[in-house]
């Protein structure tokens, strides 16, 4: 009915349901779509440097506004009674989120990306493409919240998942089959920071079983470093709440693909869930992305500094920056960078609790990706949910501490976490400086594993 009370003519009425039927849509199920935003295609137009990619950002809106608007709005209302807008409800779609999702498209160089409410809610809504007796085959160094939800899937859901050492492409070879649906990467690894070959893995899933889908968490590296679509991957996930957003001031996970069947089907869950992001929380996550580069590599700076540091004072330290990592050269061919988080052991559990409570600058916080510096203790924080006896099988230290690199001064950074080790006991003090105590020099065993400095 018009405003007026008076019925639409017929013809009026035809025109609707044509443009009903024209805007309908239903996924490969066989499920009707809701009205929602074409998925996006950043490969039209001039492709600038990434750099430039990350700050601009085309945009339709209607005053030419320099900061995309937030449409903080539920509901939008039609023309018609039959609907047809492009958007209906913000869990189906919204302007705001539409654009972020076009922008991350671009920038992740994938041709859909969606977005939504976590980065594991990402990972929820990959994982459920998944049916009952499927196999997942992943690694042995998770973190914890991924580790947590396989398990989950596993007990109640009827899946079967695989943890192997996915630094070696024999061990992952040797559980891959036809039953094989999903293959679930992390590299650099958390907080173990092992190295995946990406392009070796994809190939050897999608050999076993050309329908596998090879999904890949990013967060790590974020875009500006390594663009796993481009390696093999069919699906790369990560959590916008880290490099992405780099402030700690939201929370978003980030999906993209590069099959436009493949991304209506996972649209369908986060439609039929209702976990896409919210207005506000796009607007934020697409202010943050346009200094991604100034700040990642300030961190990755910092962070390359403090892995030397630590490894010239005797600690066995993980970073792939280093050439002392055994997958240096092989991190070096996918990436870009090394990025920004490092761990290293002091080779007694207390000891790194006296670390991690001496710290000043650097805050006692789980995440990793903020602008100010992070450290704590991975075992008791954001892998606690892996039981103690699975850690050990998995080889992943008691006492490890993990650093998450800010774009302070580097200076301070490094003063202070010297302090912290002198003040811990973590270090031998000499009138030539400081070096650390013997155990946390103990070589490790294994490819995964990064050994001590020579120094």
């Amino acid at each position: 009915m018009s405003g007026s009370g008076t019925p639409p003519s017929p013809s009026a009425r035809g025109k609707a349901t044509a443009l009903s039927k024209a805007l309908s849509k239903a996924d490969l199920d066989g499920h009707d779509l809701p009205p929602s935003p074409a998925p996006s295609s950043p490969r039209s137009g001039k492709r600038y440097a990434l750099a430039t990619e990350l700050v601009y950002t085309d945009s339709t809106d209607q005053y030419n506004a320099s900061s995309v608007p937030i449409y903080q709005s539920a509901t939008f209302k039609q023309t018609s009674g039959g609907g047809g807008g492009e958007y209906d409800y913000t869990r189906s779609g919204n302007p705001t989120r539409t654009h972020l999702e076009r922008h991350l498209a671009k920038i992740m160089s994938a041709e859909r990306a969606l977005v939504v409410s976590s980065g594991m809610g990402a990972l929820d809504v990959i994982t459920r493409l998944l049916r009952p007796g499927d196999e997942v085959v992943t690694g042995d160094d998770l973190y914890g919240g991924t580790n947590r939800l396989l398990k989950y899937l596993a007990t109640n859901g009827e899946i079967i998942v695989h943890h192997v050492d996915t630094t070696t492409p024999s061990a992952v070879a040797s559980v891959l089959s036809r039953k094989t649906a999903m293959v679930l990467l992390e590299t650099p690894t958390n907080p173990l920071i092992k190295i995946v070959d990406i392009p070796t893995i994809a190939s050897l899933a999608h050999a076993a079983n050309p329908t596998a889908l090879v999904a890949v968490d990013n967060t790590m590296l974020s875009p500006l470093l390594q663009n796993p679509l481009d390696l093999g991957a069919d699906i790369v996930y990560e959590s916008g709440t880290k490099y992405l957003s780099g402030h700690h001031d939201l929370m978003a996970g980030v999906l993209a693909v590069n099959d436009s069947k493949l991304g209506d089907k996972l649209y369908f869950t986060i439609n039929a869930t209702g976990c896409g992001l919210a207005p506000f929380d796009s607007w934020l996550l697409l202010r943050g992305i346009k200094t991604l580069k100034v700040r990642l590599e300030q961190q990755q700076s910092n962070a390359q500094r403090i892995a030397e540091f630590l490894e010239a004072h005797g600690f066995r330290v993980r970073y792939p920056g280093l050439k002392s990592h055994p997958q240096h050269a092989l991190h070096n061919s996918m990436a870009r960078g090394a990025g920004a988080v490092l761990s290293f052991e002091t080779g007694d559990v207390t000891v790194s609790e006296r670390v991690v409570e001496a710290a000043r600058l650097w805050a006692i916080s789980v995440s990793f990706g903020c602008v100010n510096s992070l450290i704590s203790m991975p075992c008791r924080m954001s892998h606690a949910s892996i039981d103690q006896k699975t850690r050990k099988e998995r080889k992943m230290p008691e006492d490890i501490i993990r650093l998450c690199v800010g774009i302070e001064d580097c200076d301070d950074l490094i003063d202070d976490l010297s302090r912290a080790l002198v003040q811990a006991g973590a270090v031998n003090v000499t009138l030539d400086g400081f070096h650390a105590v013997g155990k946390g020099r103990v070589s490790g065993e294994g490819e995964g594993e990064v050994p001590s400095s020579s120094s």
